[in-house]
């Protein structure tokens, strides 16, 4: 069911707008800077410079939406951003931006393209059956808009591969759990040192690729659920978490970081060195990015 989540009139915008200005314009999940942790506010963010361009939607307000509780048909009233995002996709298609909230494992979009800010609930990717909040390895913390248009997340443990339609109405298909390459040496996309927390990109092939925490690679087949480790980013601080990535105008990866304050950083997919982004923001730390362009675009078109 898409329910339409009602906003209370203490929701906050600044500065909305109808889209992507640019290729590099792009959203990002952050906190409300000066060392804080609670990844609850929208900001674009242009992801060539790494500067902050614009809030879209500042939590100051704890402003509070209308929505079915998952599991159940109680009315309930909850956090617009729940008690953090982790997750979070854009479609250009709809001009939406579709998150989840770590907790709840709740879909919801923001639409873009209206005058006054919308936000929309579209189905629980994770059942609740009760009311206690989702564990951790149930969390949705990686997310993308893939080139078949259809949006994908995936639970920390990857025991879950969710497809979700961004039409009219929300069709969410639980397809399984990730299956681990034999080529992976040892380096499983289930073990949580290693694979868990990050985000997710996708490819002009619709190959999808996950950049875990921990700053590992995995590409993701969708029909065989395959997940192979491809390499490891190097050039990171030791305690740079690469928790938001997205693709560039010009190709390259980038990442961002919710445990610092470090800036962004960009490294192509056929070396995986990282190299900072001079001159990027170090006031919010970013838990997610995410905009519409995909991984090897250039390369499909030609």
């Amino acid at each position: 069911m898409n329910i339409k989540l009602l906003l209370s009139s203490s929701f906050i915008v600044l500065g909305f707008f109808a889209g992507a200005q640019d290729a590099n314009s792009s959203f990002a999940i952050t906190g409300k800077g000066a060392g804080d942790f609670q990844w609850v506010n929208i900001r674009q963010v242009n992801v060539k410079t790494g500067t902050i361009e614009k809030t879209i939607y500042d939590n100051a307000s704890n402003a509070t939406t209308t929505a079915f509780s998952p599991g159940t048909n109680k009315v309930v009233q909850a956090p617009v951003m729940g008690y953090g995002v982790a997750a979070a996709a854009y479609d250009k298609i709809h001009n939406r931006l579709y998150f989840t909230q770590m907790h709840y494992g709740v879909l919801s979009y923001v639409d873009l393209s209206k005058k006054e800010p919308v936000f929309n609930f579209a189905g629980a990717l994770v059942q609740r059956n009760d009311g206690t909040f989702l564990q951790e390895e149930s969390h949705i913390t990686r997310m993308v808009i893939g080139a078949d248009g259809n949006g994908y997340g995936i639970t920390n443990d990857g025991n879950h591969l969710i497809r979700f339609t961004t039409g009219k109405k929300a069709v969410i298909t639980d397809l399984g759990n990730l299956v681990d390459a034999e080529s992976n040496k040892g380096i499983s996309v289930h073990n949580k040192c290693s694979s868990w927390g990050g985000d997710m990109i996708a490819d002009a092939y619709n190959k999808l690729y996950i950049i875990s925490a921990n700053h590992n690679i995995f590409t993701v087949d969708v029909d065989t659920r395959v997940a192979t480790h491809i390499g490891t980013i190097t050039g990171l601080p030791a305690n740079y978490t690469t928790n938001g990535a997205a693709v560039d105008a010009d190709g390259a990866i980038v990442v961002s970081s919710a445990n610092t304050f470090e800036g962004y950083y960009k490294f192509k997919i056929n070396d995986f060195a990282a190299v900072k982004i001079e001159g990027s923001d170090i006031t919010y730390n970013a838990s997610d990015l995410a905009n519409g362009n995909l991984l090897l675009q250039k390369e499909a078109d030609a």
